[in-house]
């Protein structure tokens, strides 16, 4: 069916949630432009915007079902391949049982129509207990300490950039990111209005990054110590006399215990550790006892570190101290319209935060799932309850994974393997059944994940561009994979999603039947306008006239905005004490590390990540416009280091960690920190036995190479990517002998 003319949608790939117009013409997608009439972006857009009609169009993605036999892929039908996943999870489930499973899922699954609602109740279905995610390797810790601060993981403070005197920013780079978990249609611009109003901004990261070079303040921190760093301002904040809780007075437990901690941080003992002088911790606590609104904001380099959890934890603290959470200017909880990650993805009614623990390693499952560098040995390592079959979705984690070369090994090893994907790449290439997603553009599309990190609460509902009628629902294809995995291959699908739908209305306070009622029809539409109908402005099935429902959102084709975030903290929180919780017994437990790590002798040079406007995830990199040009998968080094080893800009150097050896080209940048080096994530594509052409063609270096499993933030179970040491040296050298003084 053609679909000829211009379409509206919001762009899915990252938290910005830029609106754009599709072109079709001839049934085929012509361009993709800014929507200057979006009532969110106003035009904004980044350049992985406009490829989402390559994205569609791209011959890699896969349109069917694939079942390998051997090493050959074959076109299957949807039930015919489901049949062969059948056969292959009975096997595993008479052989070893029904705990031989386990599941990773990657962060694109939050933007598909379709596993966004409905891999809960796939994993619920198929009654895996061993669950993974990309999760844990860049966000984890920030999930944790919203949980034991406010008693919701997904309850994070958004920075309000628009309307604060002063941002500070810990380990993040929006100039790349456009923002992590902060969705705003422009962060750079804002930070130029910010300035040109008279506030400043500040940049704390090893990195002189481009969201740096376009701040007041450069902080150069060494990797891994914001922690220390944050604790220092907040000793002053104490010594002083000058916490100010304001609003917050009386909404706040356990002030005493966090006192007692700041009192062994002083600037002059943090400085060492941090490579800093003590003047700038102190300049950065004076600057916030004299500005009014301040807004801090942590993200990926404050998670992807040892010590992970205390950063996320901290950067909220600070906030607290200075009266700046929960207040205009300050950090705010947004008020989404469809609270569809609270009702999806919340733990269940008395699960613990932390329990179980890791077969091999002994690791606990945080929040409900095992860190990711994991599951290489639980594969791989033979003994009762070793993992014998997987579900993948949206992942690609023979790639982005801790100590990925591990996994990639492991994953052979597999007797069922289903991957959710629309790629055969470096991790379903090892898959018995691949079952594609429809592309971003054959789906409706509402983005639940970005609107949650948004301080202006709205919405944008766009139906699909090209409505497939070839193939089953997806979402039908996703809870039969559940039901087989889960040994009921035979199990009613229908009333499979009247029972998951009827659970989430009475989870939101609505009657299950007055929704049935309501809303017969099945799939992923069914649960967004419950969400709508149930949310902060919704019309609760006619409870509250005027409300909100999906209808409200249908033929707007720029969107619907509603108005700004307000506080909330009068609405209380879910923890023990109904409070914030200031100061959990569980994250000051890691305290006793930090102070040895505070003792202990630096490495002489270690790998930070870094990330690229026109590149997020490892799939992106099959599209050409996002990967041509300049080689961006190189080792950045500053010159000081690279003199010291000599070294020249374009030499092919051996980069060795504890856990393996990569070679890549070193590029001099003196905007990083002297004993720092840097690497993009999520590159590698040199494996034959993948079907993404272009991305074979610009391959690039698999940094996780590089990232030893064990290494983790001890409380989240996170991986560390930030601070890894690692020593370099001329492609020619022999580099084995390095191997064993790093480990």
């Amino acid at each position: 069916m053609l679909r000829d003319g211009l379409h509206q949608r919001t762009c899915p790939l990252c938290e910005g949630m830029c609106g754009v117009t599709v072109a079709v013409e001839g049934g085929k997608v012509a361009t993709v432009r800014p929507n200057r009439q979006d009532v969110w972006s106003l035009g904004h857009i980044c350049p992985k915007g406009t490829t989402l009609g390559a994205l569609h169009d791209d011959p890699d993605r896969l349109r069917t079902a694939m079942v390998r036999d051997g090493s050959e892929w074959k076109s299957a039908s949807w039930d015919a391949a489901l049949e062969r996943l059948e056969e292959l999870a009975q096997g595993v489930r008479d052989r070893h049982g029904p705990h031989a499973f386990a599941a990773y899922g990657g962060n694109m699954a939050g933007k598909d129509a379709t596993l966004s609602r409905y891999s809960g109740l796939m994993l619920a279905t198929s009654g895996i207990q061993q669950v993974y995610s990309s999760g844990t390797v860049d966000q984890h810790p920030k999930n944790l300490s919203a949980m034991l601060m406010f008693g919701n993981e997904w309850k994070i403070p958004i920075p309000d950039l628009d309307n604060t005197d002063l941002f500070v920013i810990f380990g993040g780079n929006p100039a790349a990111s456009k923002g992590s978990i902060f969705s705003h249609r422009d962060v750079m611009g804002a930070m130029r209005d910010l300035r040109a109003r008279g506030g400043r901004v500040i940049v704390i990261d090893p990195v002189r990054t481009r969201t740096a070079q376009a701040a007041d303040q450069w902080i150069g921190l060494k990797p891994g110590t914001d922690a220390a760093f944050m604790l220092g301002v907040a000793h002053v904040l104490f010594a002083r006399d000058m916490v100010r809780l304001r609003h917050l007075d009386g909404l706040i437990e356990g002030l005493g215990p966090l006192r007692e901690v700041a009192v062994g941080f002083s600037p002059q003992a943090v400085a060492p550790f941090c490579g800093i002088e003590a003047a700038v911790i102190e300049g950065l606590a004076d600057e916030l006892i004299r500005t009014d609104r301040s807004a801090i904001y942590g993200r990926i380099g404050t998670c992807t570190q040892s010590f992970g959890t205390l950063a996320s934890w901290m950067i909220d603290v600070l906030a607290i101290l200075t009266g700046n959470l929960d207040r205009r200017g300050g950090s705010m909880w947004s008020r989404p319209v469809a609270s569809l990650v609270d009702m999806l993805a919340t733990l269940p009614d008395g699960m613990p935060v932390v329990m179980g623990k890791s077969r091999v390693r002994g690791v606990p499952a945080v929040l409900g799932q095992f860190p990711a560098s994991c599951m290489a040995e639980e594969i791989a390592t033979p003994g009762p309850g070793q993992i014998k079959g997987l579900v993948t979705f949206a992942a690609n984690p023979a790639l982005s994974a801790p100590d990925s070369g591990k996994l990639a090994q492991a994953l052979p090893l597999l007797e069922c393997m289903v991957s959710l994907d629309n790629y055969i790449n470096e991790t379903t290439r090892h898959a018995h059944v691949i079952l594609p997603s429809p592309s971003f553009l054959e789906s409706a599309h509402y983005d639940m994940w970005s609107w949650i990190f948004c301080l202006t609460s709205g919405g944008h509902y766009s139906p699909a561009i090209f409505p497939l009628t070839d193939r089953p629902e997806h979402w039908r294809i996703v809870a039969r994979v559940g039901a087989i995995i889960g040994g009921m291959p035979d199990a009613d699908i229908d009333a499979m999603d009247d029972g998951y739908f009827r659970a989430l209305a009475t989870g939101r306070g609505i009657d299950a039947e007055t929704a049935i009622s309501a809303l017969p029809g099945r799939g992923p539409a069914r649960i967004l306008d419950l969400a709508i109908r149930a949310g902060p402005f919704g019309d609760r099935f006619g409870a509250v006239e005027g409300g909100l429902t999906l209808a409200s959102f249908e033929g707007k084709s720029d969107g619907v905005i509603i108005g700004p975030a307000i506080p909330r903290a009068h609405e209380g929180f879910a923890t023990a004490s109904g409070r914030i919780e200031i100061a959990p017994a569980l994250i000051l437990s890691d305290i006793p590390r930090l102070k040895q790590a505070m003792a202990a002798a630096d490495p002489a040079l270690v790998l930070v990540s870094r990330r690229h406007l026109r590149s997020m995830n490892s799939w992106m990199h099959n599209v050409d416009t996002l990967v041509k040009g300049k080689d961006r998968c190189t080792l950045q080094m500053h010159s000081i280091d690279a003199l010291a080893r000599g070294l020249t800009g374009g030499d092919l150097v051996a980069v060795t960690s504890a856990s393996g050896t990569i070679e890549v080209p070193v590029e001099i940048d003196d905007d990083i920190r002297p004993g720092v080096v840097s690497m993009p994530h999520g590159w590698g594509h040199a494996d034959p036995q993948t079907r993404m052409a272009v991305a074979q063609a610009h391959p690039g270096t698999n940094t996780n190479v590089l990232s030893p499993g064990m290494l983790v933030d001890a409380i989240s179970g996170n991986a560390v990517l930030n601070g890894i040491p690692v020593e370099v040296c001329k492609a020619t050298t022999q580099v084995s002998e390095h191997i064993g003084e790093i480990a």
